[in-house]
């Protein structure tokens, strides 16, 4: 050790000046770090008392809302590892030539971890309780289960925000969206919500419709941050190149703000809008679906095939409501599962696109 520079934290790793740390030892101290804080914050709450395992009070709520929390803090502190011009970890994988994460991004994608760290943990609780019924929790036990928690909370949530590429956000947009209806729906107050559509879960009269909305919501920014990537690889070296990615952006872009704004005005409060805007992303999709041949001509055929497909059972499907054979939330349900699962492999379209050298021939 040169006795003139002053000691640092890079002493204590043992590695050279300039020298980036891996993401398994950072993951590995902020997982620590959060597991020492938390059981520290534990044991003080817990002392004298007898907790259970779910309900108010519980350790399972603690657990759940402390998650959510952890995982806010070690998605921001992930971001901040590889903002651009710091080597502590390594460069971001969500680097864009032309763009950059907005704070809005960074916010969405931290709350979509938050939520799943929330319910997350609120089911494994359940579960718990399900199989030690009326199991008493004692302050130091309850303490380093906790503390566990939110070590494996920070762990995992730092680990995959520094290793962000387009198709993991665009998975853990899936994962969200997923632990989102599936709570919304299951905490919804009204059992037969289904019965008059998907947006019922948005209406203030169920307990679920701050789940529902705040989905949505998170998950529309999300799509507007995806479809900046899902561009950015495309060749802009020609004006009707350059047309073309920008048509496709804003297309994606349009997506995501209709997702939005379907969050942002519940159907019960605001009908001709909710229904607005919910028609509007289903339009925005078909359209860029049919136009992507003539803007992006170099994308797969096969894949163009897929989105037709898509469209055409989408149009069917709306045929089935209309006569009466399927009801609105069948409906929805399946249009929103092919319309994300559209998004996610375009991605993959778009890559093999942006990785063909110009002038090259794309075969299907």
């Amino acid at each position: 050790m040169n006795v003139n520079r002053p000691f640092s934290w890079r002493d204590l790793l043992r590695l050279p000046q300039g020298a980036a740390i891996s993401i398994e030892t950072v993951a590995l101290l902020v997982g620590t770090a959060f597991f020492v804080v938390g059981f520290l914050v534990s044991i003080f709450v817990f002392w004298g008392r007898q907790l259970e395992i779910v309900g108010p009070g519980s350790i399972g709520t603690y657990a759940s809302i402390g998650g959510a929390i952890v995982a806010v803090l070690s998605a921001l502190l992930g971001r901040l590892g590889v903002r651009p011009g710091r080597r502590v970890i390594h460069s971001d994988g969500l680097a864009l030539r032309d763009d950059r994460l907005r704070w809005y991004d960074v916010a969405a994608i931290a709350l979509a971890y938050a939520a799943t760290a929330l319910l997350g943990w609120e089911g494994i609780a359940a579960l718990l309780a399900r199989s030690f019924t009326d199991a008493p929790v004692f302050a130091f036990p309850g303490a380093i289960l906790v503390a566990v928690a939110f070590a494996l909370t920070a762990y995992i949530c730092f680990l995959s925000v520094v290793s962000l590429t387009p198709m993991s956000l665009s998975l853990v947009l899936a994962v969200f969206l997923v632990v989102g209806a599936f709570a919304s729906m299951l905490t919804a107050t009204d059992a037969h919500w289904w019965q008059d559509n998907l947006s019922a879960l948005g209406m203030a009269s169920n307990d679920s419709s701050w789940i529902f909305n705040g989905t949505l919501i998170v998950a529309g920014v999300i799509v507007t941050t995806i479809a900046r990537y899902a561009t950015a690889g495309l060749s802009i070296e020609a004006p009707k190149e350059a047309r073309g990615r920008r048509l496709v952006r804003i297309g994606m872009i349009l997506i995501g703000i209709f997702l939005t704004c379907v969050g942002i005005f519940p159907v019960d409060a605001f009908f001709i809008v909710h229904n607005t805007v919910a028609t509007g992303m289903t339009v925005a999709f078909a359209g860029l679906v049919i136009a992507l041949p003539w803007i992006l001509p170099a994308i797969s055929k096969v894949f163009v095939a897929l989105g037709y497909a898509y469209v055409a059972v989408i149009a069917l499907l709306a045929v089935f409501f209309a006569t009466g054979y399927y009801n609105l939330t069948a409906v929805e349900l399946i249009a929103a599962v092919l319309i994300f699962s559209w998004i996610i492999v375009f991605l993959r379209a778009a890559e093999d696109v942006s990785s063909v050298p110009a002038g090259a021939q794309i075969t299907p």
